[in-house]
């Protein structure tokens, strides 16, 4: 029940990587997510997905979301967004109480002064997250 359960969350915090505004996407059918553990108690769980941001997006914010799971207290999540294998922007963010954490990016900026604006992200990412979580196998 415990592995189902930690399953069910895990799908949920794939599908909980959305990007706002709605033209904003992470694929969630291409995810690929690893687990390594660090010690008897804890593991680092690795998700790798895709984020596609259009050329004609006019919304300034995007956002990474993971949903409610289990999760290890004072760990954070660590996100990585890279763009034809390059790093191009590293977070580090909080997990909540319940488990969730909610990265907020920008995306675009306009120039009050000229009127330009400022692209940091456009086309097509792999992002990596990742988080500490307790061992679901029971060792005696």
């Amino acid at each position: 029940m415990k592995s189902r359960l930690f399953l069910m969350a895990s799908v949920m915090t794939v599908i909980g990587i959305m990007m706002i505004p709605q033209n904003i996407s992470a694929e969630t059918n291409q995810d690929i997510t690893t687990i390594t553990p660090i010690n008897e108690e804890i593991s680092l769980k690795k998700t790798v997905t895709t984020m596609s941001i259009p050329e004609n997006n006019q919304l300034p914010w995007g956002s990474v979301i993971g949903a409610p799971s289990e999760y290890v207290e004072r760990f954070p999540v660590i996100i990585q967004f890279y763009q034809e294998n390059e790093p191009v922007h590293f977070a580090q963010v909080d997990v909540k109480g319940d488990g969730s954490y909610e990265y907020k990016f920008r995306v675009q900026s306009l120039d009050s002064a000229t009127g330009e604006t400022t692209r940091a992200f456009e086309g097509d990412y792999t992002v990596k997250i990742f988080r500490v979580i307790p061992n679901t196998n029971s060792q005696a």
